[in-house]
């Protein structure tokens, strides 16, 4: 399966011909990469229609932090953060992706003009919020998930990374198909970073194919992550601040884009912008050179002629 048909589309999503960027706006105070910065609804709704400008296909509105550690708020607090955010931006036409694990979160923004549940427990956090998606018949991004994070980064153990995620993910898959989502509005993610050391969240970038194997589109979601901070360092430095991580997560965002990743997640849109742009021309290049000389890679017959 080639990267520039191998990355699929998404019922109920704009087609875009290249690998999607999707922009986040945490409108959190303790979110790990930018907690607090666009808390105010409309600098929220300000920032994403920024990162439109900058590039920026859809925007993932979170309102409750997912890192380590981090004390889930309440769903009133949730919702009073969320859903004039994901009003404003659907108001201006903005494709807007809900980050949330509680199913009435979901459901209210979808309501308030959402195109997609972003879930990153996959629908394990909340039982009602499969039902909810179905319901809709909204897209849903299911997340690789071990569980919550408070108290560290659990359950972090793995024999062969790549094998456990792909199987635990297909069983997700199997359960939210089950559960009456359709198989052409699901999309996987491998969960970087969560329940994950850097040296699992490499291996799982290195081996983005067994991924797509599972046969949905899949998003990437490295952005300012803890192992770039510990490529970026050395094996004696210390990690640079999230916001140093940018150069970094546009290079993920190339590789995986020409991987064939449906979708990438970033906090910086512009160089990841340009990065799944330039992979995009560089898949055309290569697609229309194999097209002007079919037989450029045919196995050289020395004694072909001769005779």
């Amino acid at each position: 399966m080639s990267t520039l048909h191998g990355r699929g589309r998404v019922a109920g999503l704009p087609a875009w011909d290249r690998c999607a960027v999707m922009g986040v706006v945490n409108v959190t105070p303790d979110s790990f990469s930018d907690g607090g910065r666009w808390f105010d609804t409309t600098a929220a709704v300000k920032h994403g229609l920024g990162l439109v400008t900058e590039g920026a296909d859809l925007i993932d509105v979170g309102g409750e932090s997912t890192r380590p550690g981090a004390t889930r708020v309440d769903e009133e607090e949730e919702l009073k953060r969320v859903i004039p955010v994901v009003r404003g931006l659907a108001s201006e036409g903005v494709t807007v992706s809900v980050d949330t694990m509680r199913a009435s979160v979901a459901e209210r923004s979808l309501g308030a003009g959402a195109a997609l549940v972003n879930d990153v427990s996959g629908g394990l956090a909340d039982p009602a919020m499969i039902p909810v998606v179905a319901a809709a018949g909204a897209p849903f991004v299911v997340m690789h998930w071990r569980g919550f994070l408070q108290g560290g980064n659990v359950k972090g153990s793995y024999r062969d990374v790549v094998s456990e995620v792909v199987d635990e993910l297909h069983a997700r898959v199997e359960a939210v198909l089950a559960g009456g989502i359709a198989p052409d509005r699901i999309v996987i993610d491998p969960g970087l970073g969560f329940s994950k050391e850097a040296e699992h969240d490499l291996e799982l970038l290195a081996h983005l194919d067994r991924l797509r194997d599972i046969g949905h589109p899949l998003l990437v979601a490295a952005s300012r992550k803890r192992f770039l901070g510990r490529v970026l360092a050395g094996p004696e430095g210390a990690p640079p601040p999230a916001r140093e991580r940018d150069a970094a997560t546009a290079a993920v965002s190339a590789l995986a884009a020409h991987q064939g990743a449906w979708a990438v997640r970033v906090h910086e849109v512009r160089a990841t912008a340009d990065a799944v742009r330039v992979a995009r021309a560089i898949e055309q290049a290569r697609g229309a050179r194999a097209g002007a000389h079919p037989a450029a890679d045919a196995p050289h017959n020395p004694g072909e002629g001769a005779r």
